[in-house]
């Protein structure tokens, strides 16, 4: 054929049928992953793409490529229905590697596991387990029993039900005790959660009339009482998490607001956020209210995170005073909103960690990287960046100081020290290296601030330094 002719029409007669190419040796690896048909539908794709490209008009800088001959293009029908299958056959969801910097990170499925609770979970995951089963008398059991003396003995709770997350511990205590009543709650409190969920929306579903009480910046106790009468059911305090309100301000402790409710008869609701189990300042993370205080100062049902601080899985708890945790474990609700067995062997698994703080600090991930030394993340930063400069394509990996953050709801703007490596490449820009990282093989999330990439070791676990070496290689090869 010469240099002038057209090699469209020949191409188009040389395209293979679905069944050949369907049935080619080199898709052999992917028939015992995938069904027949799910590679013929590849195939099918793969050809019908490749029927359009040549029927497109040609030229122009950005028209596709023409194959040079039937074979070149056979063989790259072959490579692209593999490619197509490479991605049909990864699982829907695994594991990633978070650079950013942020240890609560929501859109990273909140905290990881400790190992003990991916061992406990994955006991029973392939396995039957007696959630409902009292082993001792072979009768029904209760599956909140699993975890109930854990949480009252952490937390000096009368009882304990678990429920799965927040949001819907909030639906079903303000359904239990307010439901067809008004609860109070100050202006200051009036947050919105991840998801543009809003509390006076959780309310409201609830069947609570809300009672707003104090202004943005300032609520006094009086403010609770004045506008207290009998068609007051609650008093909801809520912790503010995701924001913070500095300078002219006023804010009722629970101890003062658990006094004013037994005065009262007013039920109290706390929802303390982030499951913490003992106080973290020693660490730098300041504000966060421990669940036992709450417990203590009286208040009779408090809602907290499975997922943020106390580093389990995604749980909305409820403990309190016997009384309440009865009747919302009885209302037609807890059915709902209960959970499974997987969440609570991991979570029964979580909670013994935390009779310890200093096991727990140690095993729980998220608590671990929270109190790595800053001495230990330079070390590791300085082995990385070495790394990432003998490799071709980068022009810049120095160890720079940083900030980590909480996230998640748990003092996401309170900053901890960090160390993280800044990154540069010759030829790609941060972005565009940024979107290469995340869709590796080993999906690497870093941040991307001032024209370079930071990838923060706070949030890398030490055994994925060399992976994240690695992708940052693969991006630059691939």
């Amino acid at each position: 054929m010469s240099q002038t002719s057209d090699p469209i029409p020949m191409l188009l007669r040389a395209i293979p049928g679905v069944d050949r190419l369907a049935a080619d040796t080199a898709l052999d690896p992917w028939r015992a992953q995938l069904p027949a048909g799910v590679i013929n539908n590849a195939a099918r794709s793969a050809i019908d793409d490749c029927r359009a490209t040549l029927l497109r008009q040609p030229g122009g800088a950005e028209a596709p490529a023409v194959p040079a001959d039937a074979d070149t293009m056979y063989a790259g029908l072959v490579e692209a229905v593999a490619a197509r299958l490479a991605q049909l056959a990864r699982l829907p969801l695994s594991s990633a590697i978070n650079a950013t910097g942020i240890l609560i990170h929501t859109g990273l499925g909140r905290s990881p596991l400790a190992t003990v609770a991916v061992e406990a979970l994955a006991d029973v995951a392939g396995r039957y387990a007696p959630v409902e089963l009292d082993m001792a008398t072979g009768g029904r059991g209760q599956r909140n029993n699993i975890v109930r003396t854990l949480l009252t003995e952490l937390t000096g709770a009368e009882s304990a039900i678990v429920v799965n997350n927040t949001a819907a511990a909030m639906l079903h205590v303000l359904s239990v005790v307010g439901q067809g009543k008004n609860v109070l709650l100050s202006r200051g409190e009036m947050v919105e959660i991840g998801g543009s969920f809003r509390m006076p929306d959780v309310m409201a579903a609830a069947g609570v009339t809300l009672r707003e009480v104090g202004t943005t910046n300032k609520t006094r106790l009086s403010d609770y009482a004045d506008h207290t009468d009998d068609q007051t059911a609650g008093y909801l305090k809520v912790h503010p998490s995701n924001y913070r309100i500095e300078g002219f301000t006023q804010s009722v402790e629970i101890e003062e607001l658990c006094a004013l409710g037994r005065e009262r008869g007013v039920a109290v609701i706390d929802d303390v956020g982030s499951g913490a189990m003992f106080d973290y300042a020693p660490w730098g993370l300041h504000h966060e209210p421990v669940v036992r205080r709450s417990v203590q100062a009286g208040a009779d049902l408090v809602c907290f995170s499975g997922d943020k601080l106390l580093g389990g899985p995604q749980a909305g708890i409820i403990v309190g005073r016997k009384h309440w945790v009865d009747r919302c474990e009885k209302h037609p609700l807890m059915r709902a909103l209960r959970v499974d067995k997987l969440t609570l062997a991991a979570l029964g698994a979580t909670l013994q960690l935390h009779r310890d703080p200093k096991m727990a600090a140690e095993h729980i991930p998220v608590l671990r990287a929270l109190t790595t030394p800053i001495d230990a993340l330079r070390r590791r930063a300085q082995a990385m960046a070495d790394q990432l400069l003998a490799l071709d394509g980068v022009a810049e990996a120095s160890v720079a100081e940083a900030e980590a953050y909480m996230g998640g709801g748990s003092n996401p703007a309170q900053a901890v020290p960090s160390i993280a490596v800044r990154m540069r490449a010759d030829t790609v820009g941060e972005d565009e290296l940024a979107a290469r990282l995340r869709t590796g093989r080993v999906p690497v999330l870093p941040r991307v601030a001032d024209g370079v990439l930071w990838l923060d070791l706070r949030t890398i676990f030490p055994e994925q330094d060399a992976a994240v070496v690695q992708t940052v290689q693969d991006a630059l090869t691939g």
